[in-house]
């Protein structure tokens, strides 16, 4: 049978598609919740910025490890581990791995400047929310 110019079987597999990119949200939703009550317990045992800063290399050794090692994981694990489960736990991981893969991609230029420009930025609408919220 063909329905706007697909076929049943072309039917069937968009919906497939959908029906993974479904579980895949739902994958990444569960772990990216993980990760955040991870950093909120870790929080609550130290107020420290020490604390923050651990969890910000731990979050980029791990996203590091499964770069390399999680290869051979299936992509919706992959995106669960990384977007979600990291990703709620540090958004630094991402941005340390980030001026890496461009460092090895051939352009350390370009790293360094996305380096600066992240930390200089950052901290500057870290300032501006903190001192503009203060004002009012």
């Amino acid at each position: 049978m063909i329905l706007n110019g697909r076929t049943a079987a072309s039917c069937r597999w968009a919906a497939g598609r959908v029906e993974a990119r479904g579980m895949t949200v739902v994958l990444i939703g569960a772990a990216g919740a993980a990760g955040v009550l991870a950093r909120y317990g870790i929080g609550l045992l130290s107020q420290s910025m020490w604390a923050t800063f651990a969890i910000n290399v731990v979050g980029s050794v791990l996203l590091g490890v499964l770069l390399h090692a999680g290869r051979d994981l299936a992509p919706e694990v992959r995106d669960a581990l990384g977007v979600g489960l990291l990703g709620g736990f540090t958004t630094f991981s991402t941005f340390s791995v980030q001026a890496i893969m461009e460092s090895d991609g051939g352009d350390p230029g370009a790293a360094a400047l996305y380096v600066i420009a992240s930390v200089g930025f950052g901290l500057a609408g870290a300032a501006a929310g903190f001192y503009g919220a203060r004002a009012l």
